[in-house]
């Protein structure tokens, strides 16, 4: 069945955002089954009073993000490259939700940045305290992360007497050397300083999968005609 130049457009537009939803999705899976499954963290979901903490929350939400968006994917990228009406409506359908849900979390997330701000210390806190205990190298590379995007070091700050100090960034002054800001204020600071900013990354998140679904929709209706158009004809041969 051969599509006109809109279905085309959108039959490469999915293939294009289903690039970057498998990219963000192998990230998130990789990342959270790292943090599961790692030597330096496992035992954290193995202690029953650790089971609600905000770390194993975060973890769990990382796997089971990165999991649904590779269904997604799966389903989409099949969907379209093979004009398959079944696949591309149960992709339609988890877009859709994908796309409420993605809104939903941002709105209600700028509404409560402080719980939220709180929370993200909490994380900072748990990944802190794993990385002194352990050592282990890719919660160094996140911690090293952090602290080069947000410009700070550690709990306290204090670089001499800091347990991480290996992973805080370069002193931008003779001050900075002994002193710089500590992680959970600065964490604080940006959620309560950048509340519209997250707002519009998740606005931006939920407008992809608005085109994702829009496009979606306009293969449907021109595989629903098409296959219209071959059936009346087969009609009338026969």
């Amino acid at each position: 069945m051969a599509l006109d130049g809109c279905g085309l457009f959108c039959k490469y537009t999915l293939f294009i955002l289903n690039l970057f939803f498998a990219g963000v999705g192998f990230a998130f899976l990789g990342i959270g089954l790292w943090l599961r499954f790692s030597d330096g963290t496992r035992g954290i979901f193995e202690i029953e009073a650790l089971d609600s903490s905000d770390f194993v929350t975060a973890v769990t939400i990382l796997i089971a993000l990165g999991a649904v968006m590779l269904v997604v994917v799966v389903f989409g990228d099949y969907g379209a490259c093979n004009e398959k009406r079944c696949a591309l409506q149960v992709f339609c359908i988890l877009v859709a939700i994908l796309a409420v849900a993605d809104v939903a979390v941002g709105v209600v997330g700028s509404n409560n940045e402080d719980s939220i701000g709180a929370h993200i210390v909490e994380f900072y806190a748990s990944m802190y305290a794993l990385y002194v205990k352990g050592g282990d190298p890719v919660i160094g590379v996140t911690l090293r992360f952090i602290h080069n995007l947000l410009h700070c070091c550690g709990v306290t700050g204090f670089k001499p007497f800091e347990l991480v100090s290996d992973t805080c960034p370069p002193a931008e002054s003779s001050f900075e050397k002994f002193k710089m800001p500590g992680c959970p204020a600065i964490i604080l600071r940006v959620f309560d300083s950048k509340a519209e900013l997250m707002l519009g990354i998740f606005i931006g998140t939920g407008a992809l999968l608005v085109t994702a679904l829009v496009c979606t929709v306009i293969l449907l209706k021109q595989t629903k005609r098409d296959q219209q158009a071959v059936t009346a004809y087969y009609t009338t041969v026969y």
